[in-house]
């Protein structure tokens, strides 16, 4: 019986040892036809399979933090949304053009109004008397005569009245943004024909005593008006669509134009 047992055994040992040497000759093939060179370093292939974890947790990462914004982001439209709800309604209710006041005060008023201890260069005592007589007779009475410069909108119809080659391009939006421009620039040269020379910068002040003479001499004494040369926006400059609104605008009695000496002078007209 022990026999037997010890012959099951070694029977059993020598099945393993075949099957052993059965899998190194299959290995020895298999290193045959790949060699060794070929195989992938397995140090480099953790480093890439490391690179990819670290890559994978970055998306997992971001993709959760985008998740927990979604709430908030939906907030902010829902808030919008009723925003520009409110917005619309009261549209209904509101004029088509508003008089754009931030416009209103142009570049040269924000530079002309300097601080009272600027000191100015002496000046010749006849330039100076000729000065003083200038402000004597101008600047009282266009102080009093004077008041906020007109802002006569056109309309819809009046712009539609306008023959097309008139018209040309020029919607009624920008004709009215022109408006609230020319009311700017009337409104800085009222500042330059009324402020006293202590309060105007030095390069202010040639344009201030031009403009004075303007006034004096073209019988334009409490008028709205500026130059050409104020043209510079920013809807309003002197290009060809500058020169077909003010054509437009003076067609409908919007402004008026006179020349004094070199200078084009538009002067702004009331409603009747």
């Amino acid at each position: 019986m022990e026999g037997k047992q010890a012959g099951s055994s070694l029977d059993s040992l020598i099945s393993s040892f075949n099957k052993r040497v059965s899998e190194l000759q299959e290995l020895v093939i298999a290193r045959n036809m790949y060699p060794a060179s070929s195989v992938p370093d397995l140090t480099a292939i953790d480093t890439a399979l490391s690179s990819m974890e670290l890559q994978v947790q970055s998306i997992k990462d971001r993709l959760r933090e985008e998740t927990e914004a979604i709430p908030k982001a939906k907030k902010l439209i829902e808030a919008s949304l009723k925003q520009q709800g409110k917005l619309q309604k009261m549209s209904v209710y509101a004029p088509s053009h508003f008089p754009d006041k931030t416009t209103m005060l142009n570049s040269d008023i924000n530079r002309c109004l300097l601080q009272e201890n600027v000191k100015k260069h002496e000046q010749s005592s006849a330039l100076r008397s000729l000065r003083s007589e200038e402000e004597a007779a101008v600047l009282p009475k266009e102080r009093k005569g004077r008041g906020s410069p007109p802002l006569w909108y056109i309309t819809v119809d009046e712009l539609n009245s306008l023959s097309s080659y008139m018209r040309g391009r020029l919607t009624l939006e920008k004709v009215n943004a022109a408006i609230n421009d020319m009311a700017s620039y009337a409104e800085a040269n009222a500042h330059l024909i009324s402020a006293p020379k202590q309060k105007l910068a030095e390069n202010l002040w040639e344009k201030a005593l031009k403009l004075r003479d303007i006034v004096t001499s073209g019988a334009l004494k409490g008028k709205h008006l500026f130059l050409e040369t104020d043209m510079k926006g920013p809807m309003l400059k002197l290009d060809n669509t500058g020169k077909a609104i003010l054509t437009v605008l003076r067609h409908l009695g919007r402004v008026s134009e006179t020349r004094i000496g070199q200078n084009r002078v538009i002067i702004l007209m009331k409603p009747n």
